[in-house]
């Protein structure tokens, strides 16, 4: 059976719990270890009990990076008594650098992965700066064996032209974990006359401006368009996000949700999915494809994009959804101005007329990701990396 060391950022995100989910149905066993953000101590993910290396706070890079050195000083008494891995797995940049300092203690060749869900904007600056947090990425990546990212449009727009790494690229796209298909359909429908569509925007919820203008929308569609929130707040992204909700009409926020287990009672209490996101507009929010795209059309609901992301080229491609030309009131409002009954259920058809595999992550992708990390064990001992199609 494949071991995966699994080094995470944040060991409460949880994306985090269901990729160990997705490897453990693949058939790997998980040693999971990574810092935490929230304010309680995780004691366990996915029967999982993870090894601690520390707390780092949101939005707060030089702290991140002296947790990380601190933790790179004692790794080798935080993973005292783990059998040697197989694999080991580093999710995002700092967690690179781990995986390569846990490499050198077992002291032998186990192949390193090296997952990027999100581009830091550190890492696209033209300056001094930029240049050397590139330089360190390169350096840590020409000891991983296979990039795994969730987005085509992160290689295309970022490692391909940033000449970042030659690895082969596995595309492990955000998709609802389903080991089960469950036996109910969305039930969602146009609201009835006189009630307000709504809008879901659900997950890592760190925009302002999506929130600055979901709101102004809401006020000014008075009542016939309301907005629901789910997920956990960015609260280092906002003034005051809980009163700046308390204080909308049409606005709520319902706290954080289980995924996969509360999916499709939360989309079918909305109409649209907001999936937009303007966090690092131009740059990693436009290349991203979001899980609330797939979680959302999983379930029936309308996804909402933005113009010339890959967001909008994704959905483009299926005739699926909306894409507004511009993040405005007007634009959004004159968008909900065509919309009627009728056109809603055209719509909704569409997404519920796309194959399962499309938003779904099942137990063959499970064990296809397994396998994929197996036979990297085989060609590393060998001298030679697969090559894989993005």
């Amino acid at each position: 059976m494949l071991h995966v060391l699994y080094l995470v950022h944040d060991l409460s995100d949880p994306a985090v719990r269901r990729r160990v989910i997705m490897m453990q149905a693949g058939g790997a066993t998980v040693t999971l270890a990574g810092f935490t953000r929230s304010s309680a101590p995780v004691e366990q993910i996915a029967g999982v009990v993870p090894v601690d290396l520390g707390k780092t706070s949101d939005g707060r890079f030089a702290q991140r990076l002296a947790a990380v050195a601190r933790a790179a000083l004692t790794l080798g008494s935080s993973l005292k008594g783990v059998v040697r891995p197989d694999v080991i797995i580093g999710r995002n940049l700092e967690m690179l650098a781990l995986a390569n300092r846990a490499k050198a203690l077992f002291a032998t060749n186990v192949p390193i992965v090296y997952e990027c869900l999100d581009i830091h904007r550190l890492l696209l600056r033209r300056d001094l700066t930029g240049k050397a947090f590139r330089f360190v990425e390169r350096t840590l990546g020409s000891n991983a064996q296979l990039l795994i990212t969730s987005s085509p449009a992160f290689v295309r727009q970022y490692f391909a032209p940033f000449g970042q790494m030659n690895l082969p690229v596995e595309l492990v796209e955000n998709k609802v974990l389903e080991l089960v298909e469950p036996e109910m359909r969305a039930t969602g429908s146009s609201p009835a006359a006189g009630e307000p569509w709504k809008i879901g925007w659900f997950g890592a919820l760190r925009c302002r401006r999506s929130l600055e203008l979901l709101s102004a929308f809401s006020r000014k569609m008075e009542g016939r368009v309301e907005i629901v929130l789910r997920g956990r707040p960015a609260y280092t992204e906002f003034d005051d996000f809980d009163r700046f909700v308390a204080d909308e009409p049409f606005m709520q926020f319902h706290g954080a949700y289980a995924n996969p287990e509360d999916l499709q009672k939360i989309y079918d209490e909305v109409h649209f999915s907001w999936a937009i996101d303007f966090y690092e507009a131009g740059q990693n929010s436009s290349w991203l494809l979001p899980n609330r795209l797939y979680e959302g059309c999983r379930y029936g609901s309308v996804p909402i994009a933005m113009q010339d992301t890959e967001t909008s080229l994704f959905l483009r491609a299926r005739d699926i959804g909306y894409s507004i030309a511009e993040p405005s009131v007007k634009a959004l409002a004159g968008l909900f101005d065509t919309i009627d009954a009728e056109r809603y259920e055209s719509a909704r058809e569409k997404v519920k007329a796309q194959e399962r595999e499309t938003w779904v992550f099942d137990q063959n992708n499970c064990r296809a990701l397994v396998e994929r990390l197996g036979r990297l064990t085989q060609s590393y001992g060998q001298g030679t990396i697969l090559q894989v199609a993005a």
